[in-house]
């Protein structure tokens, strides 16, 4: 998908689906929440926020309070794209989202899941 896709997408229609994939795998969307608060400092109003704003994923992040830096230890392949590899930022940081949900949907431990 081409960066200008993803940039433009609506953060507000995929956020559901990513709550959907992982709730199907016994996982909850304040776990959701807690990934994408890791990774881009929002608090659960500020996320609401977002989401009332329809904002896209380029606005999304590009508002994010926090990215967090411990998000280039993100790694591995989500479409069958290495995530270290990607040059543009906003792809980037979407992959980042997509990888820790996946994650998050194979039952690994929210610790490392948060790298921590």
């Amino acid at each position: 998908m081409a960066r200008m896709q993803i940039a433009q997408m609506s953060f507000a229609k995929v956020y559901p689906l990513l709550v959907q994939k992982a709730e199907r795998k016994g996982r909850t969307k304040e776990e959701v929440d807690q990934v994408l608060s890791w990774l881009t400092g929002y608090d659960a109003a500020g996320l609401q926020a977002q989401l009332e704003a329809d904002a896209t994923y380029e606005q999304f992040f590009a508002s994010a309070p926090r990215l967090n830096p411990n998000r280039s230890l993100i790694t591995g392949k989500i479409c069958g794209v290495d995530v270290s590899a990607i040059k543009d930022p906003v792809e980037q940081n979407a992959r980042y989202l997509d990888k820790l949900v996946d994650e998050l949907a194979r039952g690994r431990a929210m610790e490392k899941i948060l790298r921590s």
